[in-house]
């Protein structure tokens, strides 16, 4: 890490000593609300449960910290999403990783399997794969909807984008990973999420 460079993690022990009072209470609806969504994407990329907790309580220490400049942002849902973005990036960084979403996403389909959908997973890797490639607004989606399982508003909320914008997203997703793969993309046969 840079010097000067914000790390929320940095003072957990004046943070923890903020939990020992009261906490705001929408602070602690917003957590309630997004703490396990924000947890299941960040293993997803993370690849193990540790650094995942670890990153979504320095992304939640550091909400707490800012919490009154937070909820004036435009969108606070959208200011707290990119805020876990970036601390997924800087330890992803800090691993000298690449996303793991392909394993993790890959293996998780495997332990839920039978051996006679084993081959099916296999191009599922593929698949996996060519999601990694997409723009990031279109990643985040993907895997908020179809890989988290979340319905559009939702993925909406979490992201703080409209329910529109998810559909836009998954629509040019859609295209995309149909041209990555060699399948033909039929408009209108999108799934409601």
């Amino acid at each position: 890490m840079n010097e000067g460079e914000c790390d929320p993690s940095w003072d957990r022990a004046a943070v923890s000593s903020e939990l020992a009072g009261v906490l705001p209470v929408e602070f602690a609806a917003f957590h309630s609300q997004q703490h396990r969504a924000y947890l299941r994407y960040a293993h997803l990329q993370l690849g193990n449960r540790k650094d995942a907790e670890e990153v979504v309580d320095d992304v939640f220490t550091f909400l707490l910290k800012v919490w009154r400049q937070a909820l004036k942002e435009a969108s606070l849902h959208g200011f707290a999403w990119a805020v876990l973005r970036e601390h997924v990036e800087r330890r992803l960084a800090v691993l000298g990783r690449q996303v793991a979403m392909v394993e993790t996403a890959w293996f998780a389909a495997l332990r839920r399997s039978s051996r006679e959908r084993l081959e099916l997973l296999e191009s599922k890797l593929g698949l996996y794969a060519a999601i990694a490639g997409l723009s990031e607004r279109q990643y985040d989606v993907v895997l908020l909807a179809f890989l988290l399982g979340n319905d559009s508003d939702t993925v909406a909320r979490m992201m703080g984008i409209s329910p529109a914008t998810v559909r836009s997203h998954i629509r040019g997703a859609r295209r995309t990973l149909s041209r990555k793969l060699g399948v033909e993309w039929v408009p209108g046969e999108e799934k409601e999420q």
